[in-house]
């Protein structure tokens, strides 16, 4: 157990963070190099590596953000806009922003090749798309750096694909904002491990 107490501890002391400034305790070499690795080393099926992802710094985290709220704009009713502004206001000021995505021509292929399990790959790359994304911000965390998870696609897809020139096969699947958080992160209650966890052969 001991050998694994580090890796555990790291996933508990992971939490959503929604109160996020425009700052960074690393350097933005870090950041990028932390995705990098996150993305080479995350598991897939058939080591098939069709996760990836877009980090976006500076003006182009705001730009990104300024879409999303454009997008919304066009679908949540004038009245009901405000709170919505309000959360997207709250993402554009942090730090940075990492888009994830899957490569669909990595699973078309693999259909191809594999047909016996074409039904399966487009769940196997969500599930290696959520790992890269799990590794990313236990990473940042780790690091100082609070984030959360969003999901805006595909509502915000054919503007990110025009903006920041992303392949059309590129399939978003999350939205992480981050940057140093000024709150402590809410409180989290928790399912007993007996309901969510079966141990047989004991």
């Amino acid at each position: 157990m001991e050998k694994t107490n580090g890796f555990l501890n790291a996933l508990i002391r992971r939490r959503t963070r929604y109160a996020l400034t425009n700052k960074s305790t690393i350097p933005d070499e870090e950041i990028i190099r932390t995705v990098q690795t996150s993305v080479r080393y995350a598991p897939s099926a058939f080591n098939s590596q069709g996760t990836r992802a877009v980090v976006l710094l500076g003006p182009r985290h705001a730009q990104f953000w300024r879409l999303t709220l454009d997008a919304l704009r066009r679908v949540v009713p004038a009245d009901k806009f405000a709170p919505t502004e309000k959360k997207i206001t709250s993402f554009a000021a942090a730090y940075g922003t990492v888009l994830f995505f899957e490569d669909w021509t990595t699973v078309q292929s693999l259909q191809e090749k594999f047909p016996a399990y074409r039904d399966n790959f487009p769940l196997w790359a969500y599930q290696a798309n959520v790992m890269a994304e799990l590794a990313v911000w236990t990473a940042f965390n780790e690091a100082g750096l609070g984030a959360s998870l969003q999901h805006y696609n595909p509502l915000v897809d054919e503007a990110v694909q025009k903006a920041f020139g992303v392949p059309y096969a590129w399939k978003m699947i999350a939205q992480m904002p981050f940057g140093v958080p000024y709150a402590p992160a809410e409180e989290k209650s928790f399912l007993p491990l007996d309901e969510r966890v079966k141990v047989l052969g004991q």
